[in-house]
């Protein structure tokens, strides 16, 4: 987020929608049409420059690109600037959270995503398996935005994907067995398979899309506040870095998209096979969360980020994982790819299901207040 809040945010006392509108910068007021407009000259590019799409995926390193890591660095180091890091044990503290995220993220997610797979895409092996790691590669990086557009918590958001990132490391790869190869076998569902990834690439990965701009978000704000106070450093350096979040975004999405336009564009049918599981996996997992958070008596802010961590997926190491065990041309590469594409929409439209859901929150807490 730059400086202001999202239309949709609830106005102050006294005032209406109106005001908040006339506050905000073209860049926010328009933010659904800029990114569906990223999405639409990524897909151009992709389509109409010949040899785009290869030119961009040689620019990696390790199987990272390195446009889509530059573009994930430019959008979470602005976020992780705001966060209060003096705050974070406040977060950590809070058990109801921490346990259902943890839980969320680790047992409910991937199975979700295992059974959609094999409803939806019984016929098609290549594109359920590509589905099902999508499942596993839960989010550490997209999820910042996603979340400090809704308005949720800052401090929660960075200790979860910090959370997330450690348990990555340490569960994707028994989970890829898990779930490809002896779970399949066990319900005779047909032959697993296996998943080739270094503990070492997955670690790569949290590093670079997590480790790296939290790491300079954190020395931002602790030299910041030496250097300026924390007043002027709130005030007038976050709002010149603000914008920076949604131009990497917008960046990003291109990139994405132009990666793969000429693959997504001449496959619809398959892209609409490969979307419709996705779509029932954002809803259940974003809703089904959200729920959870309001019953377990979570804050609205606080429920919003347990609810996108929840729906995000690491869309960066799932396409990684896919094009180096089954190839860059294989079903599995292309249901990875079909991930962010479909997620990118859906969790910005979710953004302003949860703007308005922040008004119920407030209209109960006046509610109930003595």
């Amino acid at each position: 987020m730059t400086s202001t809040e999202p239309t949709t945010a609830p106005a102050p006392a006294g005032g209406g929608d109106d005001s908040i509108v006339k506050k905000l910068s073209t860049l926010d007021r328009y933010l659904a049409v800029w990114i569906l407009l990223a999405m639409a000259v990524g897909l151009g590019l992709g389509r109409l420059i010949p040899g785009m799409n290869d030119a961009l995926a040689k620019i990696e390193i390790g199987g990272i690109s390195l446009p889509i890591a530059l573009g994930l660095l430019i959008m979470m180091y602005p976020v992780l600037a705001k966060v209060r890091y003096d705050k974070l044990d406040r977060v950590i503290g809070d058990k109801k959270l921490m346990v259902s995220s943890l839980v969320i993220n680790w047992i409910v997610g991937p199975a979700v995503m295992f059974a959609l797979a094999w409803i939806f895409l019984p016929d098609l092996p290549e594109y359920r398996t590509g589905l099902i790691i999508v499942g596993l590669a839960r989010c550490i990086a997209m999820v910042i935005i996603w979340n400090d557009l809704a308005c949720g918590d800052r401090e929660a958001a960075a200790v979860l994907v910090a959370l997330n990132s450690v348990f990555q490391v340490l569960a994707f790869g028994l989970l890829g067995w898990f779930y490809l190869d002896l779970l399949p076998r066990w319900m005779n569902l047909g032959d697993g398979q296996g998943l080739d990834v270094s503990v070492w690439h997955i670690a790569l990965n949290v590093i670079i899309f997590l480790g790296i701009p939290l790491l300079a978000g954190f020395l931002t704000r602790r030299i910041g506040e030496q250097k300026l106070g924390r007043d002027d450093y709130e005030q007038k350096f976050l709002p010149k870095i603000g914008p920076w979040a949604l131009y990497g975004l917008l960046f990003t999405i291109v990139i994405l998209f132009a990666l793969q336009g000429k693959t997504i564009t001449s496959q619809p049918l398959d892209v609409a096979r490969i979307a419709l599981p996705l779509l029932v996996y954002f809803a259940i997992m974003f809703f089904g969360t959200f729920l959870l958070g309001k019953g377990l008596g979570l804050a609205y802010d606080r429920t919003a980020t347990l609810a996108f961590t929840a729906a995000g997926n690491n869309f960066e190491l799932a396409i990684a994982v896919a094009i180096a065990t089954f190839g860059v041309t294989s079903g599995q590469a292309l249901s990875g790819v079909v991930g962010p594409l479909i997620e990118v929409p859906v969790l910005i439209g979710l953004v302003y299901v949860a703007l308005a859901w922040r008004r119920k929150f407030a209209a109960d807490a006046v509610t109930t207040a003595p």
